[in-house]
């Protein structure tokens, strides 16, 4: 019989980490912290520029179920969180960025038991509590009003349709617990601020979604985040436009072609309009519209976005009064 070592942890807690020296420590110690102890801790820095490896090996020295690894050469975000895919050993993933924090010391336990306690599911998740760079309560997050438990293709046409109100129903890597040998594919690394929704698709598309009501994570926000970089580069309208071409045409998606095509011109035209209001530059804007579905196209087809908006949004009714939203 394999012994425990062998077999490898329950859960494999994955930092992909880059110059997050201010924050690492008190991150490393949130999971320290958990009731639950049988899970190992990978820490993987993408070549940081301060003393990240070095306080690293502080908690790996003082704890054998710390691990650190060191990347040769910068490899980017995404590449990054594959390589942790690729190190873990356990059950189950629980991704933690170097600046975010469990919030309680039962994050642990009350996912892994929701994942045993119903072995269809691929994804757990909870809502989350945003703080700020000086571990201040900023809000709240909770992307549903209860606990609950559902198919995941239902929560895969959920997240498509609220798409317009919202890019992530489900919540950043932080706020996840899923199967490893679920995840095997990897990261796409075509996306670069949609790729963690990209992947709960994927995962859920294999099996059922948990979510659990209770803040079980702090995830932060502060200057220098990539997710933040990414905004202002506007990554996501390039995200959304593979997001659609690989979930859009999914048959238990239920959306038609018209649809479809309304959706693609909404997150342009919504692009626009925040951009007239000074959230986003409009030279850079324009330039995202003329490359990825073109200016005349989109300023030709503006009339019949206008006369269609109001199906859509009595179909959304609809679909909420039943339920499906």
């Amino acid at each position: 019989m394999e012994d425990a070592e062998m077999m490898g942890p329950q859960v494999s807690v994955c930092m992909p980490v880059y110059n997050n020296a201010h924050y690492l420590a008190e991150s490393i110690q949130s999971v320290l912290d958990q009731r639950f102890n049988d899970y190992e801790i990978l820490v993987i820095d993408d070549c940081s520029t301060d003393r990240t490896a070095e306080i690293a090996m502080e908690f790996v020295a003082k704890d054998p179920r710390i691990r650190l690894f060191v990347n040769p050469s910068n490899l980017g975000m995404v590449p990054n969180w594959n390589r942790c895919l690729e190190l873990s050993r356990g059950t189950y993933v629980k991704f933690l960025f170097g600046d975010d924090l469990f919030s309680s010391p039962d994050t642990l336990r009350l996912m892994v038991e929701a994942m045993e306690q119903f072995p269809g599911t691929a994804l757990v998740s909870s809502s989350r509590t945003i703080i700020d760079g000086h571990s201040q309560t900023i809000d709240r997050i909770s992307s549903f009003p209860e606990s609950f438990s559902a198919d995941g293709r239902d929560v895969i046409r959920r997240c498509i349709h609220m798409i317009t109100r919202d890019h992530n129903l489900i919540g950043e890597p932080s706020v996840v617990l899923f199967r490893r040998d679920a995840a095997g594919r990897g990261f796409d690394c075509r996306y670069r601020q949609l790729v963690d929704l990209e992947m709960w698709f994927h995962l859920l598309e294999q099996g059922q979604f948990i979510y659990l009501a209770e803040p079980l994570c702090l995830f932060r926000h502060h200057e220098g985040q990539q997710t933040k970089i990414n905004a202002v580069e506007l990554n996501f309208i390039d995200d959304l436009s593979y997001l659609f071409d690989d979930y859009l045409v999914k048959p238990y998606v239920g959306i038609g072609a018209v649809g479809r095509a309304y959706l693609r011109y909404y997150q342009f035209y919504k692009l626009l309009k925040h951009a007239r209001q000074g959230q986003h530059v409009m030279a850079r804007v324009r330039g995202k519209i003329e490359s990825l579905y073109g200016m005349r196209k989109f300023l030709l087809l503006r009339p019949f976005y206008r006369l269609y908006t109001p199906y859509w949004q009595m179909k959304r009714k609809i679909a909420k009064v039943l339920g499906r939203e």
